[in-house]
């Protein structure tokens, strides 16, 4: 019970924090609470399933390739992963009538964010226990929330925009690039300190992320005058 926590909290914890950002005009919890667990069930699904697709189709065999690591953290998993947490938040969230403005794409995209990343954290917690709990709880889990931050900014432009269909793939394509550098540096682990990539990463992550929180906050639809 106390692993099956320490592996939700922090997403729980992020969630909240965006939630009390959304200043104006905030969600419907039924709607957050749906989002979170469309997430951590069903992007989880079509994650796998793509996952296996790609095995077979690509196998990347060799761990000590830079070149096939490359390919497996930006075009196996962060295209794969963050196409699986797209999909619900374009055809989900983004249709609902609640997603009134701009900073709803963050909140929408950062909720199926911390859901994918609440049941993979169960996964390695399960296996590795506290420590890894809280390893992940400073680094992969909020990696996870910055690909959500980052998808949803677009997102949220989207939504009011005649290019529509530009922005929401923008927004996947910025979840997909520092999702794949963020692994990338991980995945060659073979080369000594190369690590500190990811945690640049993360870094530059974490000031986008707050830079497009206050962007849409500051052009929110519901501020006052």
């Amino acid at each position: 019970m106390y692993l099956l926590l320490a592996a939700i909290v922090p997403s729980l914890i992020i969630i909240f924090y965006i939630y009390r950002k959304d200043r104006y005009e905030r969600e419907p919890k039924r709607l957050i609470l749906l989002n979170f667990f469309l997430g951590a069930i069903v992007s989880i699904i079509i994650t796998t399933i793509l996952y296996y697709a790609f095995n077979i189709v690509l196998p990347l065999a060799n761990r000590m390739s830079v070149f096939q690591q490359f390919v497996k953290a930006f075009f196996v998993v962060a295209l794969t992963e963050e196409f699986s947490k797209y999909v619900i938040v374009r055809y989900v969230a983004q249709n609902n009538k609640s997603f009134n403005e701009p900073f709803d794409g963050i909140v929408y995209a950062l909720t199926v964010s911390m859901g994918f990343a609440a049941t993979e954290n169960i996964l390695y917690v399960f296996e590795g226990g506290y420590q890894i709990a809280l390893i992940r709880a400073f680094t992969a889990v909020p990696a996870h929330a910055t690909f959500g931050i980052l998808m949803g900014y677009f997102m949220g432009k989207a939504k009011f925009s005649k290019h529509k269909t530009i922005l929401n793939l923008l927004g996947l394509l910025a979840a997909m690039l520092f999702h794949g550098a963020y692994d990338f540096f991980l995945f060659i682990d073979f080369v000594p300190g190369i690590w500190s990539g990811a945690l640049a990463s993360l870094v530059i992550g974490i000031v986008l992320s707050r830079k497009a929180i206050r962007h849409h906050q500051n052009n929110s639809h519901f501020k006052p005058l």
